[in-house]
C-alpha cells in the first residue's frame, strides 16, 4: 500500500489557530474566507442594486464604509460616471485609512466620523445616503443630511445574526436581543425621525464555518460577535469546536439581514 492510500489528516488545531489569529482584519473584504467558510448571499443583490442608483445621483454619501470595499465595487458597476459629489465617513481608523487608500483615486474623501458622532455635513447636502451593515444607523442625522426627496439605501444586520456561533462560546443570550436591530424597530425609528420607509425585506441565511481558523478571523473581524474574543482566552472551546467541525463537518449558523429603502418626504 502507498502512501496515497492512506487519509491525510487535516492541518493541525495550533497551526489553524496561529492561521485564523494571523490575518489583517481591516476592511470588509472577506476573500480570505473562500473555501473555509460559506455565506448564503441576500436576493436584492445589494451592491449592484446600489451600483444602479449611484448612476442617477448628484450627491452621495456612504456612512460607515469600512474598507470603502462595497461603495468601490458599486461605483465600478455603475453605469455612468461617479456622483458629482461622494463622501464616505468611517470611525474605525484602520478602516478609515483603507478606504482612504482605495476611494481616493476616484476623487472620493473619506472623514473619520465616531459611529455615535453627528454627521459633519450641511443639512439637505445629499440626494442619496447609503450603507452596508451600519453598527446604528443614526436615522436623525440621515434625515437631516438628505435633501428633500432624497433616499436612504442600505443593507443592515438583523436580529440574532450568527447567535448560534455567538451562543456556542458566550452560553444562551438574553431574549430582548432578539428585537435589537430588528426590522419592525427599525421602521419606527426611521419614521420616528421624519423618514418615510419604501421598502423593507428581511432574510435568513445560511453560514458554514469549515475550519476552525475561519471561526477565530470571523471573531477577531466582526469583535461585536463575541466581546474582547482572544484565542488565548477562549481556547478550551475552539479547541472543543475544532474538534467537532473535524468529526462531524461545518458548524452551521445564519445571518439575518434586511434590505432598507426610505425617503425624506418632499413637503
Amino acid at each position: 500500500m502507498s502512501d496515497d492510500d492512506h487519509p491525510h489528516p487535516g492541518p493541525a488545531f495550533e497551526d489553524l489557530l496561529a492561521e485564523g489569529a494571523a490575518v489583517p482584519t481591516e476592511g470588509w473584504d472577506f476573500s480570505w474566507f473562500e473555501g473555509r467558510a460559506t455565506e448564503e448571499r441576500p436576493s436584492w443583490g445589494y451592491a449592484v442594486s446600489l451600483a444602479g442608483r449611484l448612476a442617477g445621483a448628484g450627491a452621495v454619501l456612504d456612512i460607515q464604509t469600512g474598507g470603502g470595499e462595497v461603495l468601490d465595487f458599486a461605483l465600478a458597476r455603475a453605469a455612468a460616471p461617479a456622483p458629482v459629489l461622494t463622501v464616505a465617513t468611517e470611525g474605525w481608523p484602520a478602516n478609515a485609512a483603507k478606504a482612504t487608500a482605495l476611494l481616493r483615486p476616484r476623487g472620493i474623501a473619506v472623514v473619520a466620523v465616531p459611529e455615535t458622532a453627528p454627521l459633519p455635513f450641511a443639512d439637505a447636502a445629499f440626494d442619496l445616503v447609503s450603507s452596508r451593515h451600519p453598527v446604528r444607523p443614526p436615522w436623525r442625522e440621515i434625515a437631516r443630511v438628505l435633501r428633500p426627496g432624497g433616499t436612504y439605501f442600505a443593507q443592515h444586520v438583523g436580529p440574532r445574526s450568527v447567535h448560534e456561533l455567538v451562543e456556542y462560546f458566550l452560553g444562551p443570550q438574553p431574549g430582548a436581543a432578539s428585537h435589537d436591530r430588528h426590522p419592525d424597530r427599525e421602521r419606527a425609528e426611521a419614521e420616528a425621525a421624519g423618514l418615510e420607509i419604501v421598502d423593507l425585506r428581511a432574510e435568513r441565511l445560511r453560514i458554514e464555518f469549515h475550519d476552525i481558523a475561519a471561526v477565530v478571523h470571523f471573531l477577531r473581524k466582526v469583535i461585536w460577535m463575541v466581546p474582547d474574543f482572544t484565542v488565548e482566552a477562549h481556547e478550551p472551546r475552539l479547541r472543543a469546536l475544532h474538534g467537532q467541525i473535524t468529526a462531524h463537518g461545518p458548524f452551521v449558523a445564519h445571518s439575518t439581514r434586511h434590505l432598507v429603502e426610505a425617503r425624506r418626504p418632499s413637503a
